[in-house]
């Protein structure tokens, strides 16, 4: 039996949900355990929208999900956030077309990325067709599914983002991006490069979707999930290296976001942080 929760929150009001901490990196943990007994603790913080351009106030605010399914010895977790064009959208697909269904671990595996792309793009055009909007119309959303704690499943549409943190570097999950294998100083200059490459770069990407998977290995802290009032006032270097010390992911969420407040972000302001111990 599975679990679903969608939040509309004003701003800086704030609730804990699911956060069990004991301090330790999830690379201290012992071996002998299965993977997916590893605890992955996550917190979010959703700030109000700004007022529109003629004063009048916005009510719409960013949905948040966290949705945990236990099938045998198969543990899922799946993360979520949403402007509120998209809303449950996507959830609601999920949950009917995949989580509903109670499938095998080998299928799990082989059909989440497919179902999570399909997801997204039955989603992106009906909400196309409903408010006849044309591609480069912004919407925009992130979603991570985790595997017993071995595998990532990936998913951002439009200037919502999501950004894994491996050994204090930041890696953004996009459609050129190749998961290294190689030594940490690779990683470190690859990371280098990514963020000179992106820094004269616009990251508003019209509605464009993105989906890909990858495997969770020891040097994977945390991963923040966050919406495009985050990445346009700070790198995703930067603000890995804000929250990089804080281990409650709640106490990271508010951090991150109160610090895209300060900076005067003119859009919406959400994250969500998980955090694999």
């Amino acid at each position: 039996m599975g679990f679903y929760l969608r939040l509309k929150l004003k701003a800086f009001r704030l609730k804990r949900f699911l956060l069990g901490h004991d301090g330790r990196r999830r690379k201290h943990m012992q071996a002998k355990k299965p993977s997916w007994m590893m605890p992955i603790t996550h917190g979010y913080h959703v700030v109000e929208h700004n007022l529109t351009r003629d004063g009048s106030d916005d009510t719409d605010f960013d949905s948040v999900v966290a949705q945990r399914e236990q099938m045998d010895h198969t543990e899922l977790w799946y993360f979520e956030i949403s402007d509120a064009l998209i809303g449950d959208r996507v959830t609601k697909y999920m949950q009917s077309h995949f989580f509903d269904k109670k499938l095998e671990e080998s299928h799990i595996r082989r059909k989440g990325k497919e179902t999570l792309k399909r997801a997204y793009l039955g989603v992106r055009a009906k909400i196309r067709e409903e408010h006849k909007l044309e591609e480069t119309s912004r919407m925009g959303s992130a979603s991570v599914m985790v595997i017993n704690g071995e595998k990532l499943v990936i998913a951002n549409l439009g200037d919502y983002r999501t950004v894994v943190c491996r050994d204090g570097i930041a890696y953004q999950t996009t459609g050129s991006y190749q998961q290294s294998t190689q030594r940490h100083w690779s990683r470190r200059l690859f990371a280098a490069c990514q963020s000179r490459n992106a820094a004269g770069v616009k990251h508003s990407r019209g509605s464009e979707l993105v989906v890909r998977s990858e495997r969770i290995d020891s040097d994977t802290e945390f991963l923040i999930l966050a919406s495009n009032g985050i990445w346009e006032v700070m790198k995703n270097q930067e603000a890995v290296n804000l929250i990089c010390h804080i281990e409650d992911p709640q106490e990271a969420a508010e951090c991150l976001a109160k610090e895209a407040f300060i900076r005067m972000s003119k859009s919406s302001i959400s994250c969500l942080i998980i955090r694999f111990d």
